[in-house]
């Protein structure tokens, strides 16, 4: 028998505890705080790993958005604040039992570098009393703030005040996902035209789905935020655009303008100085503009990059050639036409073929007639796509796809052509994707050649799960999902959406 090697550890004494502090902490990273725990209860140098305070950097309170499994006690909390968090922490959530003077004090004693706050009072149904609360953390540069539908919040936004000048991204989370059927009667929770006055160095501004917000609280905003460089009202249905023309003149940095689902109304629209904007980032999602209304104001914009108008009736084929022929298209990285059913395979085909190089992200989903012979001949184009949707998933039966997708086709067609696809969703259901015996070998091309692939969603079934064992077998477990629970967009292209992000 060869004698064995001394330099080299044997199998018992080759273990993980041999790595250093600082390759161990690295590994740990990686891990969610919950599963950090568990291990602190190893022995006690997994403990010392553990609570190290370089691992709670960024730290979410909030069990039901994937934070701990249990808020602590405000007495715990301050306790970790002091022990675990300390000047490491830059960002931390806090669910409504947590958002007490008691906590804040704290946090502005205990961690000068804390940036990122989110105070979540969606579940509330009564504030704590905030009667001495006298510090607060006064170096944030991003404050979100989850509203309730019955906690009016003006108390306490008078003791913050003084400390938020420096925040620069605010965002400010509505109800909108939580309205009934019944109308309701709708409070002003946050009085808006005094918060203004108080965050004058904003450049980020998300109003999502606060329902009480107007074209007052638009205008009042736009007094006084001279640096605002984006502006998301998405699902503010009060808001009618009269106070468009007076946003984009005051506020003239101003490149990204979110409206999806608002009413703004097409005189409005129009009205404003587009041609005097630097605005290069628009959605207008779901909003009832006439083509005229489009052709007009595209026709005027200098340089759109980032375009979403989905579900927008009058976008059809005379808006989009109107595009091509003023040069506007030249200009475009990411297109977003989802259901425009008055677009035509012909125009789209042509538009492709013209500008479908430049692109990087492209929603065409949920238009009936672009089938498998439509993408098999476009997808070509594509050639620096990233994010790229296809597909009509369950729709009505008037307009449902009458003949059947062989997905195998385009998936080898996305496969050659888009190496740079890290994004990819194919809406069609189980009954209209059909697929053969040798589709493993059209899903490994995709698998080896889009190494970039960060995301594929399909819809439940046969084809789905062939394709999730296809990628696990591959050890890339996180890739394929499903449309249930995944809906795809080309959101992530957006300069700002880092900061619009929210839980």
């Amino acid at each position: 028998m060869a004698p064995k090697d001394r330099g080299e550890p044997s199998p018992r004494q080759a273990t993980i505890d041999k790595l250093p502090d600082k390759t161990l902490l690295h590994i740990l990273g990686f891990l969610e705080h919950k599963e950090i725990c568990r291990l602190a209860q190893v022995n006690r140098k997994w403990r010392q790993l553990a609570y190290d305070n370089r691992l709670w950097s960024s730290v979410s309170l909030r069990p039901e958005y994937g934070g701990l499994v249990a808020a602590p006690p405000p007495d715990t909390a301050v306790h970790l604040i002091a022990s675990r968090f300390g000047a490491q922490l830059k960002c931390i959530e806090l669910p409504i039992e947590l958002i007490t003077a008691q906590v804040f004090h704290e946090l502005a004693n205990k961690c000068p570098n804390l940036v990122h706050l989110v105070l979540d009072f969606s579940n509330a149904m009564q504030l704590h009393d905030f009667n001495d609360l006298n510090a607060f953390p006064s170096k944030l540069r991003t404050l979100n703030i989850c509203l309730s539908d019955v906690i009016f919040m003006e108390g306490f936004m008078r003791k913050i005040y003084n400390f938020i000048n420096s925040v620069e991204c605010l965002q400010l989370i509505g109800t909108y996902e939580k309205v009934s059927e019944e109308e309701e009667e709708v409070h002003e929770t946050v009085q808006i035209t005094k918060l203004k006055s108080h965050v004058p160095n904003l450049r980020v501004i998300n109003f999502f789905g606060v329902k009480f917000l107007d074209d007052n609280h638009i205008e009042a905003i736009s007094s006084n935020c001279v640096h605002l460089e984006c502006l998301c009202i998405k699902f503010c249905t009060k808001y009618t655009g009269t106070s468009l023309k007076t946003l984009l003149q005051r506020c003239r940095k101003l490149s990204c303008l979110l409206m999806e689902q608002t009413g703004i109304k097409s005189e409005h629209f129009q009205d404003a100085e587009w041609e005097k904007s630097r605005v290069s980032e628009l959605d207008i999602t779901s909003c009832e503009i006439t083509s005229a209304a489009l052709i007009d104001v595209l026709g005027r914009i200098k340089n759109l990059k980032w375009f979403c108008a989905g579900h927008v009736d009058g976008f059809d084929n005379q808006v989009l050639d109107s595009i091509m022929q003023s040069g506007l298209a030249k200009s475009l990285v990411a297109i977003d036409l989802q259901s425009c059913d008055n677009l035509t395979e012909e125009y789209l085909f042509k538009f492709l073929e013209a500008h479908g190089n430049q692109l990087l992200g492209l929603n065409l989903a949920g238009i009936p007639w672009l089938v498998e012979t439509f993408w098999t001949q476009s997808v070509p184009f594509l050639r620096k796509i990233k994010i790229l949707i296809m597909g009509t998933g369950k729709i009505v039966t008037i307009t449902r796809v009458s003949s059947k997708i062989h997905v195998d086709q385009i998936i080898d067609c996305v496969a050659v052509n888009c190496p740079q696809i890290e994004r990819l969703e194919i809406r069609w259901d189980p009954e209209t994707l059909r697929f053969s015996d040798k589709s493993s070998k059209f899903i490994d091309t995709l698998r080896v050649k889009a190494s970039k692939l960060r995301s594929l969603t399909l819809s439940d079934g046969e084809y789905f799960e062939l394709v999730k064992s296809n990628f696990e077998r591959a050890h890339r477990r996180a890739i394929v999902r499903t449309t249930v629970n995944c809906s795809t967009t080309i959101l992530p292209l957006l300069p700002y959406f880092k900061d619009l992000r929210f839980n």
